[in-house]
């Protein structure tokens, strides 16, 4: 009658390590935060080529930053995150010009609308 009962116990041990392994792994995506496991900094610093554009209204944006703003409006949540970073803040950056940047390279697929901080991305 004892060997029963130790199964059961270590077969409802897994089944709660299984169910608590599951849950963790689908809280991941907010445990990182926006961008999920890449850090925010080092996000912004991929945004260098754009730090012109985003300081003015009316300058040009360059093809490769529109490369660059093109990947990242796939994930808007980290866009706004790396533009109010501390990194592009320390670069000059205005959020209220650098979301405009999507709409200046024509990207089809950007998010309108998306409020971005302050500011919505048009």
């Amino acid at each position: 009658m004892e060997t029963p009962v130790k199964y059961m116990c270590v077969l409802a041990f897994l089944v709660s390590m299984t169910i608590a392994g599951l849950n963790g792994v689908d809280g991941t995506a907010y445990y990182y935060g926006p961008c999920g496991k890449h850090d925010i900094e080092k996000e912004a610093e991929k945004l260098e080529p754009c730090t012109y554009a985003s300081q003015h209204r009316r300058a040009p944006v360059s093809e490769l930053c529109c490369t660059v703003i093109e990947k990242k409006v796939k994930n808007p949540a980290c866009l706004c995150a790396v533009l109010y970073s501390q990194t592009a803040y320390n670069a000059g950056v205005r959020p209220e010009i650098a979301v405009t940047i999507p709409k200046r390279c024509n990207i089809v697929d950007r998010p309108v609308g998306y409020q971005c901080g302050a500011f919505t991305l048009p």
